[in-house]
């Protein structure tokens, strides 16, 4: 039992829980930022617009942008003239983004399959690391906030912009009901998938509190450790600076 690890409310082995979140991704990818529209009310833009901003990218930065997928955090950061690398696990996910940068007119960016629990790159690769809404599906995310850190250059930051648990009154209690209910009935509505839009809600409520996660991202080797919560909570961004 001690092996095992959550994949939504299940507990299965590690290996189980990679195998199945790849099996999550690629049946999602087609829809995945229709969904993502729907399930937020298009608010996921303005999340990714606050969460770029705050990670200020400049031209001629090295980037890594982990859990990529379909682009949408490196598509805003190119626009700085970043040096971005797009790295996912998965590749049907990277697959769209690469066709969606192509459709816009997006150059410049490196697409790599990369697990984040063991990255290929050289310790001290990048400027900053990125990841946005794909901690939580990461089997171990000690060992990931840990590969973040060694591929940072000294002075280098981290930001992670996730989902977690809304502390207004009465708000998270709601977003819960419909997150619970709803969601996956879009999902078979939309994607025809509710399995899998189940797992992503279930996944959510798994993952650690704001307060938690800050300190994961300490024990990683981070340095002023930071956490702006939105909507109470709902989502935050995370960061940390390797010193």
């Amino acid at each position: 039992m001690q092996d095992q690890v959550s994949f939504g409310d299940e507990l299965v082995s590690r290996e189980e829980k990679t195998r199945r979140v790849g099996g999550v991704f690629s049946s999602v990818a087609s829809k995945y930022d229709l969904m993502n529209d729907l399930m937020s009310g298009g608010m996921h833009r303005l999340w990714k617009d606050r969460f770029v901003a705050k990670v200020a990218p400049r031209a001629g930065e090295h980037i890594l942008d982990m859990a990529g997928g379909t682009g949408d955090i490196a598509f805003r950061m190119a626009k700085s003239g970043a040096l971005v690398t797009v790295s996912d696990i998965n590749a049907d996910m990277l697959g769209v983004g690469m066709e969606r940068a192509k459709k816009r007119g997006v150059e410049g960016l490196t697409w790599q399959v990369e697990n984040a629990e063991t990255l290929s790159f050289a310790d001290a690769s990048f400027d900053a690391y990125t990841i946005a809404f794909g901690i939580r599906n990461v089997t171990d995310i000690p060992s990931a906030l840990r590969e973040a850190h060694r591929v940072l250059k000294r002075g280098g930051r981290f930001y992670c912009l996730e989902f977690s648990t809304s502390e207004w009154p009465g708000f998270g209690e709601i977003y819960d009901r419909y997150s619970e209910h709803l969601i996956p009935k879009i999902g078979k509505a939309v994607a025809n998938d509710e399995a899998s839009y189940r797992y992503l809600v279930e996944s959510i409520r798994r993952f650690p509190r704001m307060s938690a996660f800050k300190a994961m991202i300490e024990d990683a080797g981070f340095r002023s450790a930071s956490v702006e919560p939105i909507l109470g909570g709902l989502v935050a961004i995370h960061g940390g600076w390797k010193i």
